[in-house]
């Protein structure tokens, strides 16, 4: 993405990351794989601007991605896995090396529509894991002052799905005042913190994608044959 789309950056202050400096030996080589998610159907919906404006700065800085539109897909358990927004979600998540969850904060915490994303997506699929050792940026929009409590949510829920939640965040406060009319962001250092996130996010995925094997190499699992796996982490739901 040309340096003309992103008006708010000051010139030569951000440069697309250099995988040399941190790419592991065995790094695939490709553009960092990112999967955007936000938590609104509204059509002026802020969460979907953020994640839009970090899907450009994404780009940017080297990274191929590929943003979800929650629109029609089910609640958790009201269809089965060959419904086609969940196979498409299902899909992006496997193709995904890391992650943005933007929620907006609505009494207190994330929005439903957020919630049934994730969890739509399993945390295993036979001895697969989807999420596991996967990167995860976490961000929230307010109506009102700043608060916290989605991101919080979000990096439980991160964790639970074995990602490598970045310690970087971003809540932007009185969202509806942060935008112009055409959904982008205006100057501030709310969006000097996505920048920040951004940057963060593609650093934390090249150090991790070539070593996620590794990283996620566990003794308890390797005591165990991959029937074994399956059988305990696919139980029946209660």
């Amino acid at each position: 993405m040309p340096l003309s789309d992103l008006p708010n950056l000051v010139d030569g202050a951000l440069r697309p990351v250099d995988p040399a400096l941190y790419a592991a030996p065995g790094d695939p080589g490709h553009a960092p794989r990112i999967l955007t998610l936000y938590g609104s159907l509204r059509e002026r919906s802020f969460s979907r601007f953020v994640a839009e404006e970090a899907g450009r700065l994404l780009t940017f800085l080297g990274c191929e991605v590929k943003t979800f539109d929650p629109r029609g897909l089910p609640l958790p358990d009201a269809a089965g896995t060959d419904h086609p927004k969940v196979a498409e979600l299902r899909d992006l998540a496997k193709w995904s090396e890391g992650m943005v969850w933007v929620s907006p904060e609505r009494h207190g915490a994330m929005t439903g529509i957020m919630k049934a994303q994730i969890d739509w997506i399993p945390l295993s699929e036979g001895a697969v894991r989807p999420t596991q050792g996967k990167t995860l940026a976490v961000m929230q929009v307010c109506g009102g002052s700043q608060s916290f409590n989605a991101v919080n949510q979000l990096r439980i829920l991160g964790r639970w799905m074995r990602m490598v939640t970045i310690p970087n965040q971003s809540s932007v406060a009185k969202a509806f005042n942060e935008f112009d009319e055409a959904g982008r962001m205006k100057p501030s250092a709310y969006y000097a913190r996505i920048v920040d996130v951004c940057e963060e996010l593609t650093k934390f995925t090249y150090m991790t994608r070539g070593r996620s094997a590794a990283l996620t190499d566990r003794y308890s699992e390797r005591v165990e044959t991959a029937a074994e796996l399956s059988k305990r982490v696919n139980q029946r739901a209660i």
